[in-house]
């Protein structure tokens, strides 16, 4: 069965609070997720329109702080659901690991969509470290 899904993980000397909050403010995804969107505009406090290349679509933005989950799902082919699931968790000496799962697109590679997910985990860290 071929993979449906890839998932990253980069780990920062960061604490969890401030990847967390670069992740919950709708936006900065266009800043560390440009492949995703050129801009987003808030509707409501859990969703979003992000416009890309053109196109616009609407998102739906979960967020558990005690959990340190981020999710922003969009509609996709066949009625389901997907998009980026990110978890923050504390490392136990310090700091954070940041885990990031996406749905592969019908015309991707695990390699390619990975290489995404890995560059938007390390501007993410970047962008919190500012």
């Amino acid at each position: 069965m071929s993979n449906q899904t890839v998932t990253r993980a980069a780990e920062s000397e960061l604490e969890p609070g401030a990847i967390y909050a670069v992740l919950a403010e709708a936006g900065n995804l266009p800043k560390w997720a440009p492949v995703f969107a050129d801009a987003v505009e808030r509707v409501d406090e859990t969703h979003l329109r992000v416009a890309k290349g053109g196109d616009a679509f609407n998102v739906e933005l979960l967020l558990n702080r005690a959990a340190g989950t981020v999710d922003y799902i969009r509609e996709m082919s066949n009625n389901r659901r997907g998009g980026a699931y990110i978890r923050v968790t504390p490392r136990p000496l310090g700091g954070s690991a940041v885990t990031m799962t996406v749905p592969l697109g019908p015309n991707t590679s695990d390699a390619e969509v990975g290489r995404t997910v890995e560059q938007e985990l390390a501007e993410l860290i970047a962008l919190a470290r500012r």
